[in-house]
């Protein structure tokens, strides 16, 4: 894992941006260093005008985070355990009952609601895991591999989920290994190896810029090479 090496970002309110790197490029460092769950060691980022050494708390509040891992305790139902998270966001009664009916309605989930999470197929973890994240509706929301190991229809209704979401006001930072769907996806992209922005801009703008590619796969091996990143 890399750290990162006078990285400079901005990531504007409303964008689905992709953050998009090789194995140990320093995207986890970066996602942490956001998220609150690693103290820079230097530099400094704000967050809706919110800094990270005076306004820690104020941050975890309004940012929301869907790890790659299932967050879930398996032996709960679906319906309890998004109870459970909504009431850490502070959401609770019927607000927080309709939210989650809401969300498991849309993800195609509501007639599981009541089933063991432990019984659930991998595309129905992943969509509930993405729920739990999201229910205290966050102004930002950190996704790491959302679709990883789902089949084509739970990564369609994710991706619609996350695109409704975003058209009501949450701006999303997303990384992922699948470079077509973050193409479709993100309306603005980075491009980061060992710790560096490589190169910033819309998926349309990357491909442009890029002599004989044809889409963001070529663009990425451009930048970052062909050697392989396997680690420890």
């Amino acid at each position: 894992m890399f750290s990162l090496d006078n990285l400079t970002l901005e990531v504007k309110e409303g964008q689905i941006f992709g953050l998009l790197g090789p194995n140990g490029a320093g995207k986890t460092t970066l996602i942490s260093m956001l998220c609150g769950l690693v103290k820079p060691t230097s530099g400094s980022f704000t967050i809706d005008q919110l800094t990270f050494a005076k306004n820690t708390d104020d941050i975890k509040k309004i940012i929301g985070i869907v790890p790659q891992e299932y967050a879930l305790y398996p032996t709960l139902t679906a319906s309890e355990n998004l109870m459970y998270f909504g009431s850490m966001y502070g959401m609770k009664g019927a607000a927080l009952k309709e939210k989650v009916i809401e969300s498991l309605e849309f993800l195609g989930l509501l007639n599981f609601a009541d089933k063991r999470i432990e019984t659930f197929s991998g595309g129905m973890k992943r969509r509930v895991n993405l729920i739990a994240g999201i229910l205290h509706h966050p102004k930002v929301l950190f996704l790491d591999e959302p679709t990883v190991g789902v089949d084509v229809q739970s990564k369609n209704a994710i991706i619609d989920y996350l695109k409704k979401l975003n058209a009501g006001g949450t701006t999303i930072i997303y990384t992922s290994h699948h470079l077509s769907e973050a193409q479709d996806f993100c309306t603005d992209i980075a491009i980061i190896d060992r710790g560096k922005v490589y190169a910033e801009g819309s998926p349309a703008v990357l491909i442009a810029n890029t002599p004989n590619a044809r889409n963001l796969e070529d663009v990425f091996i451009e930048l970052t090479g062909k050697e392989l990143r396997d680690a420890l």
